[in-house]
């Protein structure tokens, strides 16, 4: 089980495959990084869930953002909203199709700074379709831990709309509403462990 006491959206950052890597690169560390989503049931209240698989690199070089780059996969089996009923039916063709699309995953092209912090723009691939989008993100800090390896801290939120990426199974309320909202709201916190190089024999 993941930890799951927040959401960081430590974007994955990985560089091109084939290019020269500038900057450190980092591997998310998944016993301290967690990925949530929530959807409105009802119109009345939040059901929350977090996906309990997920992987990415990270290359981040302070120095120069433009050199930074975020590579994240998802596992869609591993999600889980705490009912197992409700899991198998988010698992079924009606929404994530975990068997045809076992997997979600998010590639930047590039990064840049905002006025808040950060953007990582790059493709979505989420149910077989593949968007463009903006994915806003800070970076929360680095520091050194006591076994004198380097972590960063990332964290980011973003709202999709799922009928975009044809996970479109909707029901109307009498009084007007959808059962489930089309709008997805995601979290994600991550810590990322810098991978050190290896050590070469005299």
């Amino acid at each position: 089980m993941r930890n799951s006491t927040g959401f960081l959206l430590v974007l994955a950052l990985a560089s091109f495959p084939g290019a020269a890597v500038a900057g450190g690169k980092y591997n998310i560390d998944p016993s301290h990084s967690n990925l949530q989503f929530a959807v409105k049931h009802m119109v009345i209240s939040d059901v929350k869930g977090t996906f309990q698989d997920f992987s990415g690199t990270v290359v981040y070089d302070e120095e120069e953002i433009g050199n930074s780059s975020v590579r994240i996969t998802i596992k869609t089996e591993s999600l889980d909203t705490g009912n197992g009923d409700r899991d198998n039916h988010l698992r079924s063709p009606d929404f994530f199709d975990a068997g045809q699309y076992p997997e979600i995953t998010f590639h930047s092209k590039a990064i840049r700074e905002s006025a808040t912090g950060f953007v990582a723009a790059g493709t979505l691939t989420m149910h077989g379709v593949s968007k463009e989008i903006e994915l806003p993100f800070e970076i929360l800090g680095k520091v050194t831990d006591p076994w004198g390896n380097t972590r960063i801290g990332i964290q980011s939120k973003y709202s999709l709309n799922r009928q975009d990426f044809g996970v479109s199974w909707s029901k109307t309320l009498d009084a007007g509403g959808l059962v489930v909202s089309n709008e997805v709201r995601i979290e994600l916190n991550v810590e990322a462990i810098l991978v050190k190089p290896k050590k070469t024999e005299d």
